[in-house]
């Protein structure tokens, strides 16, 4: 709950074939970190100059790196230096907040694989805390964490709160995305259950996700 309670403050203030032959993978031993990062760096760039930092950084955070890359073209255009008017820095637009709340240095924002792997890190908590059942199909889970990225996990799990009371499934983003609109109505926004207060930007972030996953859609037939 102290977690919960410290990310909705960072958010709330603003066809191949079969081998012939089968390998024993146990008898081969594990390639080093080193050889990994060699392997990355040897690979063609195909989504952007930035794809070895991607797919590293991915790889070491647990996440898919052309989700992040997609994040990376919705949020900045692959522009390093841009800065919003909110003060969100960066590839990623990750906020000063956020670094602090992993106890980052805010300067080290500016530095692109920190901007990066912030982003990586927040996406790993955001679905750590989110706790969507394993069951869940991917694009709900990856649409329902990508809403949170974007408007704050506070308003994103109101509206889970407000499917589950209303007897709809606050595992589909199709549901949650129709509660994160209600909740710039007062009849809803202010029952009891809803912890975050009224939420006015439900049209950004459902715009927000499906450019984000379409472009993650777009990736994954580019690149493995």
């Amino acid at each position: 709950m102290i977690l919960v309670t410290a990310l909705v403050a960072v958010y709330e203030s603003t066809e191949g074939k079969a081998p012939a032959t089968t390998i024993d993978l146990s008898a081969v031993p594990a390639p080093s970190n080193n050889e990994q990062m060699a392997a990355t760096a040897e690979l063609p760039c195909i989504i952007s100059r930035f794809d070895p930092i991607m797919r590293r950084v991915g790889s070491e955070e647990g996440q898919d790196w052309r989700l992040m890359s997609a994040i990376a073209y919705s949020e900045s255009r692959f522009i390093e230096d841009l800065k919003s008017s909110q003060g969100a820095m960066g590839i990623m637009q990750i906020r000063p907040v956020v670094a602090r709340h992993f106890n980052v240095p805010v300067e080290d924002i500016h530095d692109t694989e920190t901007n990066i792997r912030l982003a990586g890190m927040l996406l790993s908590e955001l679905d750590t805390m989110l706790r969507i059942p394993k069951s869940t199909p991917t694009e709900d889970r990856l649409s329902i964490i990508l809403a949170s990225y974007n408007a704050g996990i506070g308003h994103v799990l109101d509206a889970r709160r407000l499917a589950r009371h209303e007897g709809a499934n606050p595992n589909s983003w199709a549901d949650v995305s129709h509660y994160l609109k209600l909740k710039s109505d007062p009849a809803y926004y202010e029952l009891d259950i809803v912890q975050s207060g009224k939420f006015t930007g439900s049209g950004q972030t459902l715009h927000y996700v499906k450019e984000v996953m379409g472009k993650y859609n777009q990736y994954c037939s580019l690149a493995s």
